[in-house]
């Protein structure tokens, strides 16, 4: 470790470099998902594949033909990247319950805010009565990134995860363009199999 007063002799420019570079850097979380997550939530993501595939099945069998075609429609689409401070800002964001005790429910659109703070790319959906927030981390699959967050209902302090293990959601992000994002939470702790909560702009 440097000692105090050599971190104080660092020349001007040097440290000014420093906090350029630092800034550069993606404001995303990364090096601790999924392996900082509860140990039940780390099972959810490794069922994740298998709890998405049947509640889209619950979904389309069960649905109505008009909630079907919606459902179709969000899971359309093609993988791709973008850059945190492009991700900042609002969103329309409504949430797709897939499975459980319904086959398929849509709701309508709510706000959500992604913010850029340098200290990690956070989602808070800021109206509707279920309310959501987390944080975003970088993954070795660069098409998704890990969602790591809390639900409470309005009118109740926001969560952070692990404050309720109940309350934990954990998931991933799928960016699927500068207008649409879908954010997947495998196996829900309560009423559903299966949620997306998917961004538009």
């Amino acid at each position: 470790m440097m000692p105090l007063n050599a971190r104080k002799a660092v020349p001007a420019a040097l440290a000014a470099m420093l906090a350029v570079a630092t800034a550069a850097l993606p404001a995303r979380a990364d090096g601790t998902f999924p392996t900082s997550l509860a140990t039940e939530d780390q099972q959810r993501l490794e069922a994740f594949d298998t709890a998405r595939a049947e509640a889209v099945a619950e979904a389309r069998a069960g649905g109505s033909p008009e909630d079907v075609s919606v459902l179709d429609e969000v899971l359309s689409g093609e993988p791709t990247t973008m850059e945190p401070a492009e991700m900042a800002g609002i969103w329309r964001c409504r949430t797709i319950k897939l499975g459980g005790l319904l086959p398929l429910t849509i709701y309508r659109d709510f706000k959500c805010r992604i913010t850029d703070d340098g200290g990690g790319l956070r989602l808070e959906k800021l109206t509707g009565s279920q309310r959501t927030g987390g944080t975003f981390y970088d993954l070795a699959d660069e098409t998704r990134l890990g969602y790591a967050g809390a639900g409470w209902v309005a009118g109740e302090a926001p969560m952070q995860y692990g404050s309720d293990p109940e309350r934990n959601q954990v998931g991933y992000l799928v960016v699927l363009g500068p207008e649409r994002m879908r954010l997947e939470l495998p196996l829900p702790q309560f009423e559903s199999k299966f949620d997306i909560l998917e961004l538009r702009r």
